[in-house]
């Protein structure tokens, strides 16, 4: 799994600005990769664990940082 840290309000729109200037030019599966290294909301990331589950998360390339800084280290596996 790749190991994200949590951004500041400005990092995570220049990387929105970035994404959809991506899909803009038709560039949708690097857009989507962009759009991932965004942190995912902490109660979103839950939800998506008890619904697709754990394995899913870990594969899924989506930024876990701030759900780890709610949770703490390992929440995955609890």
């Amino acid at each position: 799994m790749i190991t994200y840290r949590v951004m500041s309000l400005d990092e995570r729109f220049e990387i929105s600005r970035k994404a959809d200037e991506l899909e803009k030019a038709g560039k949708y599966e690097e857009a989507m990769a962009m759009n991932k290294t965004r942190p995912l909301s902490p109660y979103l990331a839950k939800i998506l664990k008890e619904k697709v589950g754990v394995e899913y998360l870990r594969k899924s390339g989506w930024n876990l940082a701030e759900a780890e800084a709610e949770f703490g280290p390992g929440w995955l596996d609890r």
